[in-house]
């Protein structure tokens, strides 16, 4: 047999081993997916650089700041993922307020009663406060471990909403969710009264940030993969029913705040390489990230930039502010805002953001 058959043999073999291992051991099981198109009018706010100009809060001390509060003193709350509720102050000190449980806390939102609720993605949903420490609100939803609370929000009535962002992956697999592109993320309510759990929404596609709106007859849920936010009535004659908000965002919506205007701030997450966005309609190619995370982990280095927008209560874009290559901020989760500043999270960074609003 020539060199050249065995080369052929070999090539075909190696070729053969490689669809067999994406085949049956492939983490996923991928539907046919197309990454939302961003719609005509948000293209009318054109790039800027606008989030090169941030001051850095705390750099070097942070590591991934996820989400953002800002109490009324000005001090500024995080999560990072060392397993710290870290505290900001006004003269720059850094405070390591709260241990609570190494690297799994994302979104977190104040309590009328004092202290906080952070979302833990292995425990479900804690209470931090100042002189009882840490606390189990919500660990399980009909029978089962909520593994991956996202984004949570208090009403006035004290209910809590949450979001769940994926039933099947994990806060480590979070992209596994995304290649596969089947909706099992979850809005959830927790009624602290009664001490009952209840399912809002079902079948979204990774819920991320929650957030009330100013009169609270509605709450907004991110669908980060999906590209959108919905609206869930809370008041009216359209109680218990949801409708799209936004859609075809500009990225993926992460953490969502509702500004004292009562428009909302939305993070957006890039979910793709420019010019790779094909990758998300080949279930092949999915497979292969899947499979071999190095891939992924590869062209997670040309996927760097981060915006964010400011959303009317009519889901129209009123603002938008870019790192157009994360040359400063990259992959920012969270955008609150406090006396003409916005304060920026990122699970990428190692401080803070701020920024004055224009």
């Amino acid at each position: 047999m020539d060199s050249i058959k065995l080369v052929a043999l070999f090539m075909l073999g190696c070729s053969a081993a490689l669809t067999l291992q994406v085949y049956y051991y492939s983490p996923i099981s991928p539907q046919i997916f197309h990454l939302p198109t961003p719609s005509s009018t948000h293209l009318l706010l054109p790039a800027n650089t606008y989030l090169q100009e941030v001051n850095k809060i705390g750099e070097g001390q942070l590591q991934g700041p996820e989400d953002i509060w800002v109490d009324k003193e000005g001090i500024v709350y995080t999560a990072t993922r060392d397993g710290w509720i870290k505290r900001l102050h006004k003269n720059g000190s850094l405070e390591n307020w709260k241990w609570v449980h190494n690297g799994s806390l994302l979104g977190m939102a104040p309590l009328a009663a004092g202290g906080i609720v952070v979302c833990d993605t292995e425990l479900g949903l804690l209470k931090v406060t100042e002189d009882n420490g840490v606390t189990s609100l919500v660990s399980q939803f009909n029978g089962s471990q909520i593994n991956f609370a996202d984004d949570v929000i208090e009403a006035k009535d004290g209910n809590l909403y949450f979001s769940v962002a994926s039933t099947k992956y994990g806060f480590r697999e979070w992209n596994l969710d995304v290649l596969e592109a089947i909706p099992h993320g979850q809005l959830l309510k927790y009624n602290p009264k009664t001490d009952q759990v209840s399912l809002l929404l079902d079948n979204l596609g990774f819920a991320n940030g929650v957030a009330l709106s100013k009169d609270e007859d509605y709450l907004l849920i991110c669908e980060s993969w999906k590209c959108r936010c919905l609206k869930y009535w809370l008041d009216s004659e359209l109680e218990g029913t949801a409708e799209v908000f936004i859609e075809n965002l500009p990225g993926g919506p992460d953490n969502i705040n509702l500004a004292p205007d009562g428009s909302f701030w939305i993070s957006l997450i890039p979910l793709s390489p420019k010019g790779f966005e094909f990758l998300y309609t080949s279930k092949i190619a999915r497979h292969v990230m899947a499979t071999f995370p190095r891939i992924a982990d590869t062209l997670e280095a040309f996927n760097k930039r981060a915006t964010v927008v400011k959303v009317s209560e009519n889901g129209k874009i009123l603002a938008k502010y870019d790192d157009p290559n994360g040359k400063v901020l990259n992959f920012v989760t969270s955008a609150f805002e406090y006396q003409g500043h916005l304060y920026l999270g990122s699970l990428k960074s190692n401080f803070v953001g701020k920024l004055p609003i224009v």
